[in-house]
């Protein structure tokens, strides 16, 4: 049962056991729902996917799996005896004496039939459809005394595909384009967290166990806060070929921003040389010697740099390379010293990665960071927090 269901949800890309299956079944089996598509949808969705960027994938799964239940040919799978007798139970003798105007029980699920196949969307307050609130003799909470009233009380298949179909979830799938919301997704995997400070948050754990051992005696039990412990130390390529990711830079800075609370910023052009700046606008006036960034902060920091690593080689091999400043000593030496002091480093590249074969300035900073260079993508920022952590 459903085995089909669990491949094609494989298929589209969905990370899903054959535990989780098993759970799905067993809920079925102790009837969580019932008859209901979009109950199914809901239930499914929650026991199957463990990972809200997986959200969009399994809507086209189930959209692709589904298709066409909603026109399912529920006409012909009536029986002509079910109609029959439950239209005889609701009609009264003035009814069936008034059927005669539309040729009969006969003609009356005949045309039932053929309006039903025929109509393709609900329909209220008409004279002809099957619908609601109308004067069609076929429906439910109209007034017509020569029809066939139908009991449910809407098409919970309809809502649903409109549930799966809307794909709300496409901004967070690794394939979809970044922005805020979905790096913040991503960036959650490299949060850490240590209780640190005094003691002013209580340990109920501690407290219930402390309690236990006194006999029920009540022992209160305090603990450090819980803080995030991550130190994030970003650097980001400003200036030239960047301005064309400026809209990525800013939905990762934000993210960033109120993903961790120890997070430090500066910018650079093209390469990393002796300083970096705090403030664009006074990066001439009040540059910060990159030395100081190896003295202030710690190993511990995770060192993100963004950049389209897009520049002539001698930017990064020779000295005099830059294109803004006479550098003394070649930018290979200061990304080297970097990568040395912080242990844990990833360059974030926008640049779409089926061009970077084309830049050597990109090959040659690839293998300066170790070879921890990844796109600026929800894929990409995925495997540089696993890198990272």
């Amino acid at each position: 049962m459903l085995i089909e269901f669990f491949f094609c949800v494989r298929r589209y890309g969905v990370k899903t056991s054959i535990t989780e299956l098993l759970d799905l079944l067993a809920a079925l089996e102790r009837n969580v729902i019932f008859a209901d598509i979009e109950a199914f949808y809901q239930l499914s969705r929650t026991i199957l996917v463990k990972d809200e960027s997986y959200y969009d994938r399994f809507d086209r799964a189930f959209a692709d799996y589904f298709e066409g239940v909603a026109e399912v040919d529920i006409a012909s799978a009536i029986p002509e005896d079910w109609l029959a007798r439950g239209l005889q139970r609701e009609l009264t003798a003035e009814d069936k004496a008034k059927l005669q105007s539309l040729g009969g029980l006969d003609e009356l699920i005949k045309q039932f039939k053929e309006r039903l196949a025929e109509q393709q969307e609900r329909h209220a307050g008409g004279n002809k459809w099957i619908g609601t609130g109308g004067t069609s003799p076929f429906g439910t909470y109209g007034y017509h005394p020569e029809g066939i009233r139908i009991g449910q009380e809407g098409s919970n298949a309809r809502r649903a595909v409109k549930v799966w179909d809307k794909r709300e979830f496409r901004d967070l799938d690794t394939d979809e384009v970044i922005n805020n919301r979905s790096i913040q997704v991503a960036l959650r995997a490299l949060r850490r967290f240590a209780r640190t400070g005094a003691a002013t948050e209580l340990d109920l754990d501690g407290t219930i166990q402390a309690t236990s051992r006194k006999g029920g005696l009540l022992d209160l039990q305090w603990q450090a806060e819980r803080h995030n412990a991550v130190k994030v130390l970003l650097l980001f390529d400003v200036g030239g070929s960047m301005d064309d990711y400026i809209y990525e830079c800013e939905a990762l800075f934000a993210a960033a921003r109120s993903e961790f609370k120890h997070l430090e910023f500066y910018y650079f052009h093209n390469c990393v040389y002796e300083s970096v700046w705090k403030e664009n606008k006074r990066r001439h006036q009040q540059s910060i010697p990159t030395t100081d960034l190896i003295n202030r902060y710690s190993s511990d920091y995770k060192l993100i740099f963004v950049g389209d690593a897009t520049m002539g080689p001698y930017e990064i091999a020779y000295p005099g390379g830059s294109v803004e400043h006479w550098n003394k000593e070649p930018g290979a030496v200061w990304m080297k010293r970097l990568t040395d002091h912080f242990t844990k480093v990833a360059w974030l590249n926008p640049q779409p990665q089926e061009r970077w074969h084309y830049y050597h300035s990109i090959s040659m900073m690839h293998e300066l960071v170790q070879q921890r260079m990844f796109p600026l993508t929800i894929a990409g920022l995925q495997k540089a927090i696993q890198a990272l952590a």
